[in-house]
C-alpha cells in the first residue's frame, strides 16, 4: 500500500464536490500532520565485555571489543535525529543480533545451551517505570532490551516523520513501514525469545505480555491513521473511509482495554491517549458514514450520525485536555491544538450543516434518536505486522573461535544487580509537532 499522509477536508457529499467557501483548504498539497504518544526509551548501565582469562585467544578478544564498541554506537544511534531506517538496519546487523549469534545461540554442534549465555549482567530499565532498571544475568535478556529500543525508534521515528511540515510521499512510506516494523519486532519479541527467559516477566513491566500487546496493536493502529489519510486524500469513497476508521477505532479500544488491570500512575496518561484516539477516530467514522447515508438520500439518519461524531470529537477534545494534565511517561503536547484534530473539527461541522441545510430544503426526514449501528468491515489497508528476523550470523565467530572462551579461566559475573540504584535515561531529543504551514483554514 502506497501511503501520503495527505488530506482534503471534504465538505460536500461523496463524488468530489466541492468545498464550502466558508471552510476552504489551501495549497497544493495540504498535508495532515499527525501526532502520536511515545514512550521513554529503555536506558541501560555500560557493560564492558571484559572477560579476562576467559577469552583466551586474540580471536576471541576481539569480539569482546566489537560487543562493547558496537552496542554503544547502537544506543547513540537512539538519540540520534539524522538517523533513518537504513542506517538503523545497518547498526543493528553490526552489533550482531544483539548478541543472539554471540552467547545465545549453540555453536558447537549441539542442542546444549551455550555456555556465555549467563556470563555478563545487564541492566535495563522500562519505558513506564522510570529509572529503577531490572536486571538479569542472562544474554537473551539483553537480546530482548535491545531490540526493544530498537522497535521504539522506529515508532519514534514515525512519530518525527508523520508530524513535520510537508510530509512527502516517501516519507509517508517510511511512516507506514516503520510502524509496521515496530509490530513486527514486538511481535517477535513475545513469541520467540520471552518465553526462554529464565526469570520470568515482572507484572506492568516492558516484557509483560500486557505492555508488549498493547505497543503491538497501537502501532497498528497508527500505520492504518496513515492509509486513512491516503483514502482521503485520493478521494475513495466515504464507505471505504468510514470502514478503516471504525477498525482504527476499534484497535485503540483494545489496546486501552488490555492496559486496563495495568497500575494507573504508570499508564494512566497512555490510556488517556489510547481513548482520544478511539472517540477521534469513531468520530471519522460517524462522519464518513454519514456521507455515504445523504449519498443514499437517508438524511435523517446521515444527520444523526453527524451528531455522534460531534459527540465523539466533542469527548475526543476533553480527553485531549486530560491527557495533558495526566502525570505518567509520554510527552506535555496539546494534542487538541493540533492540524489532524482542528480539520476534523472543521470536517464534521461543515458535513453536519451541510445535511441540515439539505434536509430542509429537500428530504424533510426525521432525524432518530439513536445513531445508525456501525456494522463496518474493511476489506482493504489494514496493517499487520512485518515479519521480523534477526542477522545472520557474523563470518567472525565460528565453532574454533568459541572453544577459545575458557570458562574454567575465569569466574562469571556474579555481581548482582541492585534495585535502588538508578541508571541514567536516554537524553532523547525534545521533538515537539510542527505547525503546518502547506494549508491554511480559512
Amino acid at each position: 500500500v502506497v501511503v501520503v499522509v495527505v488530506v482534503v477536508v471534504l465538505l460536500g457529499p461523496p463524488g468530489g464536490s466541492p468545498a464550502s467557501p466558508a471552510r476552504q483548504v489551501k495549497g497544493p498539497h495540504p498535508s495532515m500532520a499527525h501526532w502520536f504518544h511515545r514512550n521513554p526509551l529503555k536506558a541501560t548501565a555500560p557493560v564492558s565485555f571484559n572477560f579476562y582469562g576467559v577469552a583466551s585467544s586474540p580471536a576471541a578478544n576481539k569480539i569482546c571489543n566489537n560487543l562493547r564498541t558496537d552496542r554503544a554506537r547502537l544506543l547513540e544511534m537512539f538519540t540520534d535525529v539524522t538517523c533513518n531506517p537504513d542506517m538503523m538496519k545497518n547498526a543493528t546487523d553490526a552489533c550482531p543480533s544483539d548478541d543472539e549469534v554471540w552467547f545465545i545461540s549453540s555453536l558447537d554442534g549441539t542442542t546444549q545451551e551455550n555456555k556465555l549465555r549467563f556470563m555478563q549482567n545487564f541492566k535495563w530499565t522500562d519505558t513506564l517505570q522510570g529509572n529503577l532498571p531490572s536486571a538479569q544475568q542472562d544474554a537473551i535478556f539483553e537480546l530482548i532490551s535491545m531490540s526493544y529500543n530498537v522497535a521504539i525508534w522506529y515508532t519514534k521515528f514515525a512519530s518525527r516523520m508523520a508530524g513535520k511540515e510537508n510530509v512527502t510521499e516517501a516519507e509517508a512510506k517510511d511512516v507506514h513501514r516503520s510502524l509496521k516494523m515496530a509490530a513486527g519486532i514486538f511481535k517477535h519479541l513475545k513469541d520467540d525469545h520471552i518465553p526462554r527467559l529464565i526469570t520470568p516477566a515482572e507484572k506492568g513491566r516492558d516484557l509483560e505480555a500486557r505492555v508488549l500487546d498493547t505497543y503491538i496493536i497501537q502501532c497498528q493502529a497508527e500505520a492504518q491513521e496513515v492509509t486513512i489519510a491516503r483514502a482521503i486524500e485520493l478521494k475513495h469513497n466515504a464507505t471505504l473511509v468510514a470502514a478503516l476508521s471504525y477498525e482504527t477505532a476499534n484497535f485503540y479500544q483494545k489496546a486501552n482495554d488490555t492496559l486496563h488491570t495495568l497500575e494507573p500512575e504508570c499508564s494512566n496518561k497512555w490510556k488517556k491517549y489510547l481513548q482520544l484516539k478511539m472517540h477521534f477516530y469513531m468520530a471519522y467514522a460517524y462522519c464518513y458514514h454519514g456521507q455515504t447515508l445523504l449519498a443514499s438520500d437517508k438524511c435523517g439518519d446521515a444527520i444523526r450520525s453527524l451528531q455522534e461524531a460531534e459527540k465523539c470529537y466533542v469527548r475526543a477534545e476533553e480527553l485531549c485536555k486530560e491527557y495533558r494534565h495526566t502525570k505518567g511517561p509520554g510527552s506535555t503536547a496539546r494534542p487538541s491544538e493540533q492540524l489532524f484534530f482542528l480539520k476534523l473539527g472543521a470536517l464534521v461541522k461543515n458535513t453536519l450543516d451541510k445535511c441540515q441545510r439539505e434536509n430542509g430544503f429537500i428530504y424533510f426526514h426525521k432525524v432518530p434518536a439513536e445513531p445508525p449501528q456501525l456494522e463496518l468491515k474493511a476489506s482493504y489497508g489494514l496493517a499487520e505486522p512485518l515479519a521480523f528476523e534477526l542477522a545472520a550470523l557474523s563470518e567472525q565467530w565460528s565453532p574454533e573461535v568459541y572453544n577459545t572462551f575458557d570458562l574454567t579461566k575465569g569466574a562469571k559475573d556474579k555481581a548482582k544487580a541492585k534495585q535502588e540504584e538508578e541508571v541514567k535515561p536516554m537524553k532523547e531529543p525534545d521533538l515537539k509537532p510542527q505547525k503546518d504551514t502547506g494549508c491554511v483554514v480559512s
